[in-house]
């Protein structure tokens, strides 16, 4: 009696819009993993960032997030408290931080910075260094902007956390310099615009299927069921 032939994962792309200035798409990020652990051996995911700017008109010098929520959404400074703590208990049960973790006492402010830079860099590592490599650096520049609070609207602070990740900061500042990778933003956030992605995190699951939102892990797990029987064969 033959064995049966063992199964193969199937690959599935994800690309997912984002900012690296949205809470929730790290929580999103948390929960996807957590899926994909649960898929294990089921399927493989080729997961690929593209550039969402939550705040294109954000000036150099950046906005403290307690206000920019409040101004933002129109809340009372309490009531955006109040939103960042739910923010906090969706990161835990996400198994990310949103916390500061760094050695300065006190911490420095939570701030929203200008993104346009980040995402140049992120869409230069995706086709240079592949997805992988570019996956690591946004989960740098994550990290970077919630739990160390670096200005990453700031051309040095980029150096350094590409070079944290293995680029040479000679290729970093090429990205950042380069117009052709400008305009690849801003075709990336054109097309989020046509395909109606008006909030990140906004996942597409084999070019064909959305899911908008952080949503929790179960969710994710039931959607790349569903689209891998939808494209089986």
């Amino acid at each position: 009696m033959s064995e049966a032939a063992p199964v193969v994962p199937r690959t599935m792309t994800i690309d997912i819009w984002s900012d690296v200035m949205c809470p929730w798409c790290l929580v999103g990020w948390g929960n996807l993993s957590q899926a994909l652990e649960q898929l294990d051996g089921e399927i493989d995911a080729d997961i690929r960032w593209h550039a969402f700017e939550l705040n294109p008109d954000m000036a150099e010098t950046g906005e403290g997030r307690t206000a920019h929520i409040a101004r933002k959404y129109g809340r009372t400074l309490e009531e955006s408290k109040g939103v960042q703590g739910q923010m906090k208990q969706a990161a835990d049960t996400a198994k990310v931080s949103l916390d500061y973790e760094g050695d300065e006492d006190p911490a420095p402010p939570a701030m929203m910075w200008n993104t346009f830079a980040a995402h140049r860099l992120l869409v230069w590592t995706l086709e240079n260094k592949g997805a992988a490599k570019q996956t690591e650096l946004k989960l740098a520049l994550f990290k970077a902007h919630f739990n160390q609070r670096l200005r990453i609207g700031e051309r040095d602070v980029l150096l350094d956390i590409a070079a944290d990740v293995g680029l040479t900061r000679e290729e970093a500042l090429a990205a950042l310099n380069d117009d052709a990778t400008a305009a690849r933003v801003r075709a990336e956030e054109r097309q989020a615009w046509d395909a109606n992605i008006t909030g990140v995190p906004a996942m597409v699951i084999a070019n064909k299927f959305m899911v908008p939102g952080a949503q929790p892990p179960e969710a994710y797990v039931n959607a790349l069921r569903r689209v891998a029987e939808k494209t089986a064969g």
